[in-house]
């Protein structure tokens, strides 16, 4: 088997969102997807990338791994890893379509049927515009009204009743960022007593009304310095939080194993970096608890598996980070089912009730709060025709 083509579908109402299509000379295709800077991913694709593979067996996805890692852009999740993380993506979805297997049993079979899901509370049109992860960017609904799963607007508002709207759901975790809206975020030195009693105000609303029934996350987005985040951990103890995450941008691991040591909440963090070193040096920071890694920014399924190998090793639970699009929830689901050390898979269901059944054929079932995978092979979903021939595709194609 050889591969004949190289596609990348980029979209004019969707500015974060690309996908990779690989064709082969036996008509097996395979699909992969990454998020943030599509043109720039576009190119590397096409200049770099696209030159290995044609002509190359699919098959031989260790081999090609290791070829698309760039000499600069090796780390962290700039553009480069993320193209070569699309693109391994689908070279694994035509290893699994070769098969005849989704691609959790190609992995090894899966470990349990359906994994537990957790919410992170955006709305549908949440970090869509731009790559910049902030309020003005976050989507929030205008004067038209609210719109299903509005749960950006949801947390701030009226948390109790969102934490109601998802254990109806049978989903009982959910993560929240007020404290993005604190005055101090904007240089992250220090949050007054003011911002942080507003902050903290959804979190009590759902421990007042719920109880224990709805474990709580903090998603910090990396924005704070460290005698910011101990105030804001110290500040959650109370609140019994399952994570909190990012609390300092992760390449200050030293900074993160002072906190880990400071402060009794757990803490969650890494999607942005991206190779095994640096999520090895992450690990040994001493201050995570729970590492996550994002699929289509940090290497691919051969990075993801061995990152989940890596965390086993040192006793540590993974996460698979999916706040994207619906190719990244299908292979991060595949990657939770045959990992052993996945407690639970993170979903906005502002996305997937509201645009991935526009994108795709088949959004990975989600029921009673639970995630699986279909029997179809490989990632078990194709693009929808409709979206990849309307006009607000941009394609582009390079063949052997």
């Amino acid at each position: 088997m050889k591969i004949t083509a190289v596609e990348t579908i980029r979209y004019r109402d969707r500015a974060n969102l690309i996908h990779v299509r690989i064709a082969t000379d036996t008509g097996l295709t395979g699909l992969g997807e990454t998020w943030f800077g599509t043109a720039a991913v576009e190119a590397d694709i096409h200049e770099r990338i696209a030159p290995i593979l044609l002509g190359a067996d699919p098959g031989r996805i260790e081999a090609l791994n290791r070829q698309l890692r760039p000499y600069a852009g090796f780390a962290g999740t700039g553009a480069e890893l993320r193209a070569a993380s699309a693109v391994d993506v689908a070279l694994w979805d035509i290893a699994g379509k070769a098969a005849g297997m989704p691609l959790c049993d190609l992995l090894g079979g899966r470990t349990r049927d359906a994994v537990e899901v957790y919410n992170t509370c955006a709305g549908p049109d949440y970090v869509q515009k731009t790559a910049d992860v902030r309020p003005g960017n976050f989507g929030l609904p205008d004067e038209s009204g609210r719109r299903i799963y509005e749960d950006l607007t949801g947390f701030l508002d009226h948390a109790d009743e969102l934490a109601a709207s998802l254990l109806d759901m049978g989903i009982g975790s959910m993560k929240i960022w007020p404290f993005d809206f604190a005055e101090g975020a904007a240089d992250g030195l220090d949050i007054t007593a003011a911002d942080l009693k507003k902050a903290l105000e959804p979190f009590e609303k759902v421990r007042a009304a719920h109880g224990d029934r709805m474990r709580l996350k903090a998603e910090l987005h990396g924005l704070w310095s460290l005698p910011a985040a101990k105030k804001i951990c110290a500040a959650l103890e109370p609140l019994d939080i399952d994570w909190v995450e990012d609390p300092i941008h992760m390449d200050r691991l030293a900074d993160l194993g002072e906190l880990g040591r400071s402060t009794s909440p757990p803490l969650a963090g890494g999607e942005t970096l991206g190779g095994l070193g640096q999520v090895r040096d992450l690990i040994a920071s001493g201050g995570i608890d729970r590492p996550i890694v994002d699929v289509v920014w940090g290497g691919g399924v051969t990075f993801a598996r061995k990152a989940a190998a890596l965390a086993e090793a040192h006793g540590l639970p993974i996460a698979f980070h999916d706040c994207s699009g619906p190719v990244t929830l299908a292979v991060s689901t595949h990657l939770a089912l045959a990992s052993s050390n996945v407690r639970e898979q993170e979903i906005t269901r502002g996305f997937y009730y509201g645009w991935y059944g526009e994108v795709v054929d088949e959004p990975p079932p989600l029921d009673g709060g639970m995630i699986t995978v279909g029997e179809r092979p490989g990632l078990g979903l194709e693009l929808r025709p409709d979206l990849v021939d309307g006009d607000m595709a941009i394609r582009r194609q390079a063949r052997a």
